[in-house]
């Protein structure tokens, strides 16, 4: 794989320099597994569909995902491009903590991350 500097400099940005970043990494993690609209997203994630929407909007602006289909039913996926560099987002989540997210119906308590889950990963 190719490094590409923009890219890195990207992602650590919206993931780790932005508030929302790991609702991001999660967002991404699961438009990788499938292609979903913000309403399957918001209901996948336990999320808000108006701040799905916020950071596909971002993620879209950004490069990193691409969609098809107009309207309500619009899916998003992640561009070929990003695709191509995904072992760099994989590392980058690594550094931050962030894990491939797991459907809410599918995670322990509320669904949402805590601190201390986190604290133990450097």
């Amino acid at each position: 794989m190719h490094e590409d500097p923009e890219l890195r400099r990207t992602l650590w940005f919206l993931l780790g320099g932005k508030r929302g970043g790991e609702n991001r990494a999660r967002i991404i993690w699961s438009l990788r597994r499938r292609p979903s609209n913000i309403n399957q997203l918001a209901t996948e994630l336990g999320l808000q569909y108006k701040a799905v929407q916020h950071h596909i909007r971002i993620l879209v602006g950004s490069s990193l995902l691409a969609a098809s289909g107009e309207g309500y039913g619009t899916v998003y996926l992640p561009t070929q491009w990003f695709d191509h560099h995904f072992e760099m987002f994989e590392q980058i989540c690594a550094k931050l903590g962030f894990g491939p997210s797991v459907p809410v119906g599918m995670q322990e308590g509320n669904g949402s991350d805590t601190k201390s889950e986190k604290s133990g990963l450097s």
